[in-house]
């Protein structure tokens, strides 16, 4: 049987979400802002499990907050009767819920993910995320309606705080038993507002790692997402296969110096904060272009203290995150930015504090989950090429302990986390027929 998504039914639905959060900026571009464990995300995410409850699908919340969509093994078509959807109330915890009765189903049967994320950025693009969570209730849509039996569960997902407004990839990281409650106590987004999130979505901090799941009940994890990079527009590629994911690492930095007069106090003389907080930022860029290809360093913030005109800084602190696409990139990468951190700190007289700050190890995707995306393109006659991801995604907390493969498409000049962000919309259905045409691949049992 050949199988095509429904794309007049998939861009209803991205309209339709594209409202929630809605925003426009000083051009005139449509972005959404939806934070995680907002209200708008949290209105997104009701609207997610009552369209996948009018399709007749299963929905349920697990204990980290993650929504889903279920399509139960050997299924075929379920009634379309509308059915009690969970509640939403902010005052009210959200619990594990069915909107329609699960079929039966042979016992153990694994759990085939697909999906993405519904949070996003602040002040950020209709795609990212989105589009992967509105391919894979498609997905699910189309295989029902097509009254196709298959040997794995179909879930729809949509995962918590993917975008780490609050932590980042906590829903993942949960499912996948990754995350560490202790890590929760120094969010990247801060205490408070993680506590306020976690109590509008009525979720309990302790209960979050209950969200887990057995690696044998899983059947694989694939996800669309737009590339968010210039790569496959600039090739004129229609599909990229993710290879792997890369790990990110990251420091906050304390150049150490004095501070003093700035006009009376000799040049030559001056242990300046900011000028070693300034030539890193500088020789780590160089370094990076020269030595590590593929690789990425970035400084996201910097801050002077005391921080007047006519005071030499004293204090300078940086904000360090550098990227790899393996394990040994990364940890050369590290090795070389520490050392140059030293080199700068000792030619202007400074001291050099460094705290880790966490990151993520890199995630290669499975090889048959490539391979799977790779023939369904062909399939389609969409010509694709094998990239890694220059951005985390919740395939890299997946990746561990299931196959898990991401598909990309192109993204207008590169943008992303921008309202400018965009992708044609020819794109967007390309991409929803590699993944169901890849989901089915992957749900045949050896």
């Amino acid at each position: 049987m050949t199988l095509f998504i429904n794309p007049d039914r998939l861009q209803a639905d991205f309209d339709a979400l594209s409202a929630i959060g809605a925003f426009e900026d000083a051009e005139g571009n449509r972005g959404v802002n939806r934070p995680a464990l907002s209200p708008a995300h949290l209105q997104a995410r009701a609207w997610f499990l009552a369209r996948a409850a009018q399709a007749g699908l299963e929905t349920r919340i697990d204990a980290a907050g993650n929504h889903s969509a279920i399509l139960r093994a050997g299924t075929g078509v379920q009634p379309n009767a509308p059915t009690p959807l969970p509640t939403h109330s902010h005052a009210s915890r959200p619990t594990p819920t069915s909107a329609v009765p699960p079929t039966l189903a042979p016992p153990h049967t694994p759990t085939l993910l697909l999906g993405s994320h519904l949070d996003s950025v602040p002040d950020g693009g209709r795609f990212d995320g989105a589009l992967g969570v509105l391919a894979a209730l498609e997905a699910l849509r189309t295989v029902k309606d097509a009254g196709l039996s298959l040997p794995v569960d179909l879930e729809a997902i949509d995962f918590t705080d993917e975008e780490g407004t609050l932590v980042g990839e906590l829903g993942s990281g949960a499912l996948a038993g990754s995350l560490a409650l202790e890590a929760l106590q120094k969010p990247r987004g801060g205490r408070q507002r993680l506590e306020e999130g976690l109590a509008r979505a009525g979720l309990d901090e302790q209960r979050l790692g209950q969200a887990r799941r057995d690696p044998a009940s899983l059947a694989g994890y694939l996800e669309l997402h737009i590339e968010q990079g210039p790569r496959l527009a600039r090739s004129a590629i229609a599909i990229g296969v993710v290879s792997g994911i890369v790990g990110i690492t990251s420091y906050q930095m304390m150049f150490r110096g004095a501070a003093n007069h700035a006009g009376t106090t000799p040049m030559d003389e001056r242990r300046d904060a900011g000028i070693g907080a300034a030539t890193f930022a500088i020789t780590a860029r160089e370094l990076v272009l020269r030595d590590y290809d593929g690789c990425a360093v970035n400084i996201g913030q910097m801050h002077f203290e005391p921080g007047a005109y006519n005071i030499i800084p004293g204090l300078a602190e940086l904000a360090l995150e550098f990227r790899a696409p393996d394990a040994k990139r990364l940890g050369e990468l590290e090795d070389a930015l520490l050392t140059l951190a030293g080199m700068v700190a000792r030619q202007y007289g400074l001291g050099l504090d460094l705290e880790p700050k966490g990151g993520c190890a890199p995630a290669p995707m499975s090889e048959r989950a490539q391979a799977a995306i790779a023939a369904a393109a062909d399939s389609l006659a969409l010509t694709h090429m094998r990239l890694h991801s220059g951005a985390g995604h919740d395939a890299q907390a997946l990746a561990p302990v299931t196959p898990a493969g991401m598909i990309f498409i192109p993204s207008r000049e590169g943008i992303s986390h921008s309202p400018r962000e965009f992708s044609d919309w020819q794109a967007c259905v390309d991409g929803g027929n590699v993944l169901l045409r890849a989901a089915l691949k992957m749900a045949e049992r050896d």
